[in-house]
This record gives structure tokens, C-alpha cells and sequence, in this order.
């Protein structure tokens, strides 16, 4: 079991968990939770770490699940059956962790790579275009959203927050690990692409707009621009765009929180497809 806060292996957690510049580098990123562990793909998982309280519950619900690193438990213990791990000190756990309350279990997993053909392959696709999302919870709420709304892929540029930020992670509810995304470094070429080359009309969300989202067509291959949630989309990228629409809204409000806008866009797009228009 490692006790000390200085031990190698717990000061690469915490890298890890809090420099983006060191995810990348190691192309690893971490989920924390029952659920998050459950649902990342076995293949992509690098180590299991648990707390010393998780390892005492499950053994004493699980006879069978051993102290040494090694479970051959298969009930309760069923995340941790035939898989080696490490054990944390409660409060070495809590360190590494990026919540106040952990369960007590996190993995280190490798990055998912998607070629350009996996994201746009398909007919009649639907794909989400973002443009310096900031917030962690907002984009974690688009993956999930994006699920939900049978989105193709995810399309983020270099500005966009960290989608393997731990709060990121944890807001996609596993959605990361089911919905293709890649992130470009010049989304400007990347919407030209996706017009001139994969045939998608792209829809720019935007204020001012004359076009309602309730009046266009997303029955055929579409994309939706969503831009940062202070200042929108760029003016450049509003450009690039095939059409500007926008959601009626009443009262005083000028803008929506963007994951909202996302969502009622995709929700909308998905309405038409199942329902014929």
C-alpha cells in the first residue's frame, strides 16, 4: 500500500489530474468513480488505484478479494476482478483526487485517438462544432448531450477547454468514451473541409440571425457552430458558416448558456430525423 505523498507513482497522479500540458505529453488523462471506471474501454486502461477504505469494503462484502493487488472476486468486487491495482492510503487518496468526496477508485487511461474518416463517416450525420468552450461542465455536458441526440462526432478547436479535464470527464457521465471527437488546430480550414469535402451544411448559432433553428432543415448531413459562452461565435468563423440561425427567446435575455443552445439545436435535429422533417 503506498503511504507517502511523496511516493513517485502519487505525485504522477496528481500531474496528471492537474496539468493539461502532462496529459498530453503522456497522452493519459484520469476517471475517478464506480461509474467512470466501469465504463472506460479495459483495453485503454493503464492502472487501477483504490483507497484503502474501498479495498476493506469490498473484501469484507467479497471474501474472496485478496490484499496483495490481485482480486479474483467476481460479485460486489466485480470492477476489480482479475485486474491488478494498487492500494492508496485514505489520505494519499484524497490528495490524488479531484473531488471532495471520492469513492475510491480512479484509472489511468490512454487518450482516445479518432482518424478524421471515423468522425465523418456516415450518411446524414450530425456533428457539434466548438469553438473556445470554456467551461469544463459545459463541454462535458455537450458529450452528454451529444449522446443522447445521436451526434456523429464532436468537433472542438485548440482554444476549447481540456476535454480530459477531470471535471470535463466527469460531466461527459462516460459519454467521452462513446462519442467520437477531435480537436483541430485550425477550425477555420475545419469547416471549410467539412462543406467542400464531406458535404455537411453548417449552421452558425448566432445572434441577429434571420433564420429561427425551427424553421431549417436538419434532416440531411448538418453541423452546428457553438461558440464560446461569453462572446459567441468569431466573426471569422460566422463566415465560414452556411447559414446563421438562431432560438427565439422572451424577456430580457440576450444569450443562453451555450451546452443549452447545443442541446435544443441537436434535440431539435434529432425531432426532424425521427419524426420526417
Amino acid at each position: 500500500m503506498i503511504s507517502s505523498m511523496a511516493n513517485p507513482a502519487v505525485k504522477a497522479l496528481v500531474r496528471l489530474q492537474k496539468q493539461a500540458k502532462e496529459r498530453r505529453r503522456q497522452e493519459l488523462f484520469i476517471v475517478e468513480g464506480i461509474r467512470g471506471v466501469g465504463e472506460a474501454p479495459e483495453e485503454r486502461i493503464e492502472r487501477i488505484y483504490v483507497s484503502e477504505s474501498f479495498l476493506s469494503q469490498i473484501s469484507a462484502e467479497n471474501p474472496s478479494v485478496g490484499q496483495t493487488g490481485t482480486d479474483q472476486g467476481n460479485d460486489t468486487a466485480e470492477l476489480l476482478a482479475g485486474r491488478d491495482y494498487e492500494i492508496l492510503s485514505d489520505s494519499v487518496f484524497s490528495h490524488v483526487s479531484d473531488t471532495q468526496t471520492p469513492q475510491g477508485i480512479m484509472a489511468v487511461v490512454r487518450m482516445r485517438k479518432c482518424l478524421v474518416e471515423e468522425i465523418f463517416s456516415g450518411d446524414n450525420g450530425l456533428w457539434l462544432v466548438l469553438e473556445n468552450i470554456q467551461d469544463p461542465g459545459n463541454l462535458g455536458t455537450m458529450f452528454r448531450t451529444a449522446e443522447g441526440a445521436g451526434v456523429s462526432g464532436i468537433i472542438m478547436d485548440g482554444s476549447t477547454v481540456d476535454v480530459y479535464n477531470p471535471k470535463t470527464v466527469r460531466s461527459t457521465m462516460g459519454s467521452i468514451f462513446r462519442v467520437p471527437f477531435m480537436i483541430t488546430e485550425d477550425l477555420p480550414a475545419t469547416v471549410d473541409e467539412m462543406n467542400t469535402w464531406w458535404g455537411i451544411t453548417t449552421y452558425a448559432a448566432c445572434a441577429g440571425a434571420a433564420l429561427s433553428y425551427s424553421a431549417a432543415d436538419f434532416t440531411r448531413s448538418s453541423a452546428f457552430l457553438i461558440g464560446n459562452e461569453g462572446n459567441g461565435l468569431t466573426q471569422e468563423i460566422q463566415a465560414k458558416a452556411d447559414k446563421k440561425i438562431f432560438i427565439p427567446m422572451r424577456g430580457a435575455l440576450e444569450s443562453l448558456n451555450a451546452s443549452m443552445a447545443a442541446g435544443i439545436l441537436m434535440y431539435e435535429a434529432d425531432r426532424q430525423r425521427r419524426c420526417g422533417g
